[in-house]
């Protein structure tokens, strides 16, 4: 409790100034589920080999409507080899091993807006230092590259001698770096990541004279997990807190809980300061993992588009004297 407490006290005030403005990166509702696509420091955080598909579809109904689609694989680099006898992360059977401290990850994305399309991948290292006996300290840092491209057809022209379409090219190749840390112990986690570190400055296949820049991304994570008296459900809130160098003007915050029972279902609802109520479910089956997330817009758009759909589907391998026992990120 007094976890919680602190947690409400930290995010409630800055919940109350925040106002919702269009970003440059992808918007996940069920952040959660795989928090290594805005954090690297959580690549093999769990000690489990895992695959992860996410599929989002924003305000469907309309056209050019904005979609997600990201494909990740993390895992934890042990100290001596190890074969697992059990694909099933139910294994309980405990057998001597030397967890290693390092963790690569790497994910595949496509992110399409409007005319906007990025498309790219990003390679993540993460290093994981036990603190005490339950806890863990990770940093990560990744280096990602994607190219940004504008696709004009279809599209509405007011000014057809804008400089901006005529003098900016319209594919480029942008390099750039993430880095993220996370504090992971039994009952609750906290994490902070930053995006875009050179600003996109460096462009490959750039023949033009202007100076482009990205803004840089930054996210702030937490939550903690309580259990009831009945211990068979557990109940997680967590916060996201998103924001760029714009600061408060592009600040917003996802708070959101989820209940589980014997955490193989669970069910939850999210808010989105100044956009959207956010339902989602999921359950799981040995080593599989699905969910479903439904958002509710809050703003005049609802009246043109079905809502936003995202779906994730993950799967896990690996024992459990890979990882901390008590780490479950699900």
């Amino acid at each position: 409790m007094r976890t919680l407490k602190f947690l409400i006290i930290f995010l409630l005030p800055l919940a109350l100034c925040l106002q919702a403005q269009a970003q440059q990166v992808p918007m996940y509702s069920q952040y959660i589920m795989n928090g290594f696509l805005i954090n690297p420091s959580y690549a093999g955080s769990d000690g489990y080999s895992t695959f992860n598909l996410t599929a989002r579809e924003q305000w469907m109904g309309l056209h050019n409507s904005p979609s997600t689609y990201a494909l990740s694989f993390q895992t934890r680099i042990l100290q001596t080899s190890y074969i697992s006898r059990s694909t099933s992360v139910r294994h309980k059977e405990m057998k001597p091993t030397k967890g290693g401290r390092v963790g690569l990850g790497g994910y595949f994305f496509n992110d399409n807006n409007g005319i906007i399309r990025r498309t790219g991948f990003q390679a993540a290292y993460a290093y994981h230092i036990p603190v005490g006996a339950e806890n863990q300290l990770s940093l990560g840092l990744a280096a990602t590259a994607y190219q940004f491209a504008m696709d004009l057809q279809g599209a509405l022209l007011f000014d057809l001698d804008d400089d901006f379409l005529n003098n900016y090219d319209q594919v480029v190749y942008i390099p750039d770096f993430n880095f993220g840390a996370s504090f992971t112990t039994r009952n609750y986690y906290v994490g902070f990541a930053m995006s875009q570190l050179l600003r996109g400055s460096l462009l490959l296949g750039n023949d033009s004279d202007n100076n482009r820049t990205e803004m840089g991304h930054f996210f702030l994570t937490g939550g903690a997990k309580i259990r009831l008296p009945n211990r068979d459900w557990i109940v997680e809130p967590s916060a996201l807190i998103k924001t760029s160098d714009l600061v408060f003007k592009a600040m917003q915050m996802d708070l959101t809980t989820r209940l589980y029972f014997k955490e193989d279902f669970w069910a939850g609802l999210s808010y989105r300061t100044g956009d959207a109520v956010i339902l989602m479910t999921g359950l799981r089956y040995d080593r599989f993992y699905f969910a479903y997330s439904f958002d509710f817009a809050l703003t005049d758009i609802r009246s043109y588009s079905f809502g936003s759909h995202e779906i994730t589907l993950v799967a896990k391998f690996g024992d459990s004297p890979r990882r901390y026992r008590w780490i479950n990120r699900y």
